[in-house]
């Protein structure tokens, strides 16, 4: 786990760019506090932040070099199977410097070029500069766990695992208008577009292949999607034997760290069956979970306990109180540079700084909801197929959920929200309705927001893309691949790497094998909502390894205390600085009357989801003030 950076010169005024790269590795120095180093060639210069995981000696660093001096590589992530590949490279007379899969890698890509992509399992993002070819090779892996950002003009390519690292090479800042106005909906920025109208993200399971001053985008992998019913695993007593074996091998096959290793323990079905199965194969395994004094609503961590307690974890328990969200709150907003507006990342960043003072590997039990259904709108998405009078039943009640106070901060107001939310979802086709409970603000409410000009093509082609999968003669795994695309990518793990690396501690994610997501999607739908449960063929197979108290039980989530702060601590924030009349009007980005009605709809006694549309707006105003105003 490390942080990478790079430009390529496609003509002489690109390597004028070259007196940069030691700033834009500096950028990355918290996701590679262990040491750094640069390598110039030529048209090529290659820069990489480490933090030592596997051969945590100095053989172990980067930019490597093969024997013969024709091939360099930076390598961020971990290529868990590399031990298999290491030996068979061996018996071929390959002699390895190191012990690291970063060699390793190296070498399998210069026996199989990108055929090695086939081989890896693992999660990653890298370059390899060929000096005889003049050609750069670079690849993300197949899920999109590891991030890559790429900017392109006449004169250069840059890539780097960061925004920040990128804009260190001083590059002009363009805010592209459309994934402005996405971002208001869903509080993220799909890929492969982003914040700015230059720089992108490289698709999950994609490399490019720069030659001849030819920059070619290919994509290796997409998670196979079998719609033929017929094609389905259909013996659901084999499929959870099948199951079961995946994520243990899975979990056993990242457990290979020469640091200290743990495992996030929220108490939720998914970082149990983690933690249950890591202790199965290591000695000693340390747990984590955060507490919240404030909000026992939303504590999860008896749950927790009982999973530490069965499988013998030293479990460690970060009991925590609103001042201690509210004092990591500017540290986040600092480290985000890129509008990124999930709440839950405060959450997850004070875990992992927490984390990180015992461990510096972590499993995760992220992944798992989307690929096999355990979120509340997987439930409402069947139903909502189903059509059934219940559905129907809410559907006729939505002017009275209209009426009714909504509010996330109790438990009346969030089920009226919610109710609210599926009747409203009911009146739409499966495309609309998927991307109306995929965000906040519709797409209305977003245009009355914004006050720049949004190429509605342009975005309308945007949207299309990502819902391509989803159909009206389909099922919930099209809603399920959909998301595995969208929101896994886009938001959860975009979350956890950020909020992870900003503490300088990796953290692995087990459901997200390969192998698992190819799984997921060749069972039916039944296997894993019915109706009744959801991430049911997930809760069975693991049911006789996890306390009985952990079933039938409402799902939890982390949840941030926003009204209460804006109503105290950032109200002046709020009024008098990033949503100020003033400085509103000044911008000129966003439409004023809209911001101003949102302001007194969130300090009302009915704040509905105002609080997560305040919330991507102060988001984006700092950021805005940190990387536009101050550059």
């Amino acid at each position: 786990m490390c942080g990478i950076t790079g430009i390529f010169a496609f003509k002489e005024r690109g390597k004028d760019f070259f007196s940069k790269i030691d700033a834009s590795v500096s950028a990355l120095s918290k996701r590679g506090p262990d040491g750094n180093g640069t390598f110039k060639h030529n048209n090529i210069a290659l820069g990489h932040a480490r933090l030592s995981i596997i051969d945590t000696s100095p053989a172990g660093a980067q930019p490597a070099t093969d024997i013969t001096g024709r091939y360099t590589i930076v390598f961020n992530g971990e290529f868990y199977n590399y031990r298999e590949h290491r030996n068979q490279l061996i018996k071929k007379g390959v002699e390895f410097k190191s012990e690291s899969d970063t060699e390793v890698l190296l070498y399998l890509y210069i026996q199989d070029g990108e055929k090695c992509l086939d081989k890896i399992n693992g999660f990653f993002a890298f370059a390899i500069y060929d000096k005889v070819e003049n050609s750069l090779f670079i690849a993300r892996d197949r899920m999109g766990i590891k991030p890559l950002l790429i900017y392109q003009d006449e004169d250069k390519l840059i890539f780097a695992s960061e925004m920040k690292a990128i804009m260190a090479f001083g590059i002009k800042k363009e805010i592209d208008t459309t994934s402005l106005y996405t971002y208001l909906q869903l509080n993220y920025i799909p890929a492969p577009n982003s914040i700015f109208k230059d720089v992108r993200k490289l698709n999950a399971g994609n490399f490019l292949k720069i030659k001849d001053n030819q920059v070619i985008n290919t994509t290796y992998y997409k998670i196979p999607f079998e719609k033929d019913n017929n094609k389905l695993i259909t013996n659901y007593e084999d499929a959870k034997k099948e199951l079961f074996k995946l994520v243990e091998d899975s979990v056993k096959l990242r457990l290979v760290a020469d640091v200290p290793l743990g495992t996030f323990l929220s108490g939720g079905i998914d970082s149990s069956i983690t933690t249950a199965l890591a202790a199965r194969h290591h000695k000693d395994l340390n747990s984590f979970s955060i507490g919240y004094k404030n909000e026992p609503l939303f504590d999860e961590t008896k749950y927790a306990e009982l999973v530490a307690k069965k499988h013998k974890t030293n479990h460690t328990v970060f009991s925590l109180t609103n001042d201690d969200f509210f004092e990591n709150l500017y540290e986040v907003l600092d480290y985000i540079d890129e509008p990124f507006a999930d709440s839950s990342a405060i959450a997850v960043y004070i875990l992992s700084k927490n984390t990180r003072k015992k461990v510096t590997v972590a499993l995760s039990g992220d992944g798992a909801d989307e690929l096999f259904g355990g979120y509340n709108k997987h439930m409402a998405e069947y139903k909502a197929r189903k059509k059934g009078s219940l559905a129907n039943l809410v559907r006729v009640g939505l002017p009275l959920w209209s009426a009714l106070p909504k509010s996330r901060n109790s438990k009346f107001g969030n089920k009226i929200r919610q109710l609210e939310k599926f009747a409203e979802g009911l009146n739409l086709s499966e495309k609309e309705r998927y991307w109306q409970w995929a965000g906040t603000l519709n797409e209305k409410e977003a245009l009355k927001t914004i006050k720049l000009d949004v190429d509605i093509k342009e975005y309308n082609s945007r949207k299309a893309e990502a819902l391509k999968e989803i159909s009206a003669d389909g099922n919930l795994n099209d809603f399920l691949y959909t998301d595995s695309h969208l929101v896994l990518q886009n938001d959860m793990l975009t979350k956890v790497d950020l909020m992870s690396m900003a503490n300088s501690l990796e953290v692995r994610v087990p459901f997200l094998d390969y192998k698992i997501a190819n799984f997921a999607f060749s069972i039916p739908e039944a296997f894993k909502v019915d109706g009744k449960m959801k991430k049911k063929i997930l809760q069975d197979t693991f049911r006789d390894i996890l306390p009985a108290e952990l079933y039938d039980r409402p799902k939890q989530g982390f949840e941030v205390p926003l009204l209460r702060w804006f109503q105290t601590e950032l109200k002046s924030l709020i009024t008098e600085d990033l949503l100020s009349k003033k400085l509103i009007k000044e911008q000129n980005i966003f439409n004023p009357e809209t911001i101003e009605e949102l302001k007194r709809k969130l300090f009302s006694t009915d704040p509905g989801d105002s609080v997560a549309t305040v919330w991507s707006l102060i988001v984006f105003q700092y950021w805005w003030k940190k990387e536009i105003t101050n550059s």
